[in-house]
């Protein structure tokens, strides 16, 4: 969570804000302002692997506004209306990032139990993803320093 304090200017807090976009539709359920809050704040936990996309411009119009570099869908509601055993309760996520699209669906007997499963299911998938960028990043670094042809008495010291 963004504490606000004299140090941090506007453009920081813009910057944090425009992170992530979420976008919740409900299915047969009303959509009370706890609920709301509860599901942002489970989505909202997965905006530290939001980090690898800091870098990059994202539709970034002429007068710098563009898209949220992460976008999430959620979608909850119940199956049936006249079921009243078994897990009838839905939750639904789909978060796009720039290079990809992750999904994760869970159905359970509570609907918060069900949003938890969603959460964990994308931030075992996020961690994944994120551990592939970084792999690839050292492999081209160690490319890289394969491919420059320096003497032998050349060392690299490390810091």
């Amino acid at each position: 969570m963004l504490r606000l304090t004299h140090e941090n200017n506007y453009n920081e807090l813009a910057r944090y804000i425009n992170l992530m976009k979420i976008i919740i539709k409900t299915t047969n359920l009303k959509l009370n302002q706890a609920l709301k809050n509860f599901i942002e704040e489970k989505i909202n936990s997965l905006e530290k692997f939001v980090e690898i996309f800091e870098t990059e411009k994202y539709f970034d119009s002429f007068y710098e506004k563009g898209k949220p570099r992460v976008e999430a869908w959620v979608e909850i509601g119940k199956e049936t209306m006249h079921h009243k055993k078994g897990p009838y309760f839905l939750a639904e996520c789909q978060m796009r990032f720039p290079k990809r699209s992750l999904r994760s669906t869970a159905r359970a007997e509570d609907l918060k139990l069900a949003i938890t499963e969603v959460k964990d299911e994308l931030q075992g998938q996020l961690k994944q993803f994120k551990e592939k960028i970084t792999a690839q990043t050292k492999r081209r670094a160690r490319v890289l320093k394969k491919e420059l042809k320096l003497s032998p008495q050349a060392r690299f010291y490390r810091k």
